[in-house]
């Protein structure tokens, strides 16, 4: 059975377990074949090269972005890739090899960072495109690095392992991302052959320019949309799982088991993503399942992603949310019968480059809740010219999430479980489809409030 399987960051600084757990599990022989695997880069490497993706400290590109001088970073990127590489030693990387490669891609790609920065400090030239290519300069330098080591490791083992590197480096030729997963893979005999597979994907069109970092699950997703295999599969550090177990307790909440795209396009939504919703597009059109499995636990078979699937009972499958929301309330009296108020504030939005999770109307109001990091005073500005009062503040989201969940009294049970914990609601809202019931409360209660639905709803 053919797979294409992605392994994120976190996993791959785990190599020792990935190779028992993943590569190794129940598996001899023949049966180590006919898998892909796209790899991210090991935790962290990618925040030292672009920015921290939780904190958004600054990282290689902010310098190169401020024209400030980048080598003393680079230099010091160096160091500690060679570190991480003396992690695994124990595991049969060649040190010397493997320090070897990724000095040599350092220096290579500081003289494509150095060209880009001389064109930039001209003056001639748009700071944006030149800014994006070096975004993905820096970006391949991770997974090149550790899809690098994890081939040198597994060919010391013995086991047929073919780099498949996708960065493009040395390789001018403009092709477009399909176009390079098309040419890579071409002639290879996946039946005796593990592919490790950078998660960058060098592309004329740019992988970063849309999906910045999401970039890796795209490609991926693009691998798995040529291929076709029979199941794409996600291994994690956790499972996807009915409630956050970091909020709620791991006695407190069990693995989804399975759910269709729709329900992972709304986690997505909310910023917990079982994969990208751009990649997962694909798959879904594909008809390609997807399974998401956790590194550490590998006799589990995880959550199954499909796009077909209902529960044949009525449940809450997903307990879910962020507390990094703003609401923008807009109020007008002149809004009642007047026909193109909402039109008008979703062009501003459109304008502004603003996109919304949640809106909510009255007579006279329209509430619009945005991630709370798209925030813009550009855009208040203007809603203020344009209409009576704008109220912005900061709130929480909680949802119940189902593929068939639409049973009599669930609002009213969810509602009481958030008062009886002391929780105002602001608002709520659902569609027809009733996949997605939403509950807009204040920042400070969305710990209680999670909690208080999965007991809820247990």
């Amino acid at each position: 059975m053919l797979t294409v399987e992605k392994i994120g960051g976190t996993s791959m600084s785990a190599l020792q377990e990935v190779i028992k757990n993943i590569i190794l599990f129940e598996r001899t022989g023949e049966q180590l074949y006919n898998r892909i695997f796209v790899v991210s880069a090991f935790s962290g490497v990618t925040d030292l090269l672009l920015e921290n993706k939780k904190t958004g400290a600054p990282g290689v590109y902010h310098r190169i972005a401020k024209q400030q001088d980048f080598h003393r970073p680079l230099k010091d990127l160096i160091i500690k890739l060679k570190t991480i590489n003396k992690r695994y030693v124990d595991l049969g990387l060649d040190l010397a090899v493997a320090d070897r490669f990724i000095e040599n891609h350092v220096k290579e790609a500081q003289t494509y960072l150095e060209n880009l920065a001389n064109i930039l400090a001209s003056g001639y030239v748009s700071r944006e495109g030149i800014l994006q290519a070096a975004r993905e300069i820096l970006a391949s330098i991770g997974e090149s690095h550790s899809a690098f080591n994890f081939t040198n490791i597994l060919q010391n083992m013995g086991i047929n392992t073919r780099l498949v590197d996708l960065s493009g480096f040395g390789d001018h030729r403009p092709f477009t991302i399909d176009q390079r997963i098309k040419h890579a893979f071409k002639n290879i005999d996946f039946e005796q052959t593990i592919c490790i597979t950078t998660g960058y994907a060098k592309g004329t069109e740019g992988i970063m320019r849309e999906f910045d970092r999401g970039y890796s699950e795209v490609t991926f997703s693009k691998i798995a949309e040529f291929l076709k295999p029979q199941e794409a599969i996600i291994h994690k550090e956790y499972h996807l799982s009915t409630a956050d177990p970091a909020l709620v307790g791991i006695e407190n909440c069990i693995p989804v088991g399975y759910t269709n795209y729709d329900i992972a396009d709304q986690l997505a939504d909310v910023g917990m993503e079982a994969i990208h919703p751009k990649a997962s597009k694909p798959l879904e059109v594909s008809g390609i399942h997807l399974r998401i499995k956790n590194t550490f636990e590998p006799s589990h078979p995880g959550t199954l992603i499909t796009r077909e699937f209902i529960c044949e009972h009525k449940r809450v499958e997903v307990i879910t949310g962020t507390d990094k929301l703003m609401m923008i309330d807009v109020y007008d009296p002149s809004m009642v019968g007047n026909v193109g108020s909402d039109l008008q504030i979703m062009q501003t939005f459109f304008d502004y480059n603003v996109s919304y999770t949640f809106k909510s109307t009255s007579a006279n109001s329209i509430s619009i809740v945005i991630w709370a990091r798209d925030f813009n005073k550009k855009l208040i500005s203007k809603l203020e010219e344009d209409f009576e009062k704008v109220t912005v503040e900061n709130v929480a989201m909680v949802c119940l999430l189902g593929t068939n969940m639409d049973q009599p009294g669930l609002l009213a049970k969810s509602a009481y479980a958030l008062t009886e914990d002391g929780i105002n609601i602001k608002s709520a809202g659902f569609a027809l489809r009733k996949v997605n019931i939403q509950f807009l409360i204040a920042t400070e209660h969305f710990k209680r409030a999670i909690i208080a639905l999965n007991k809820a709803m247990g």
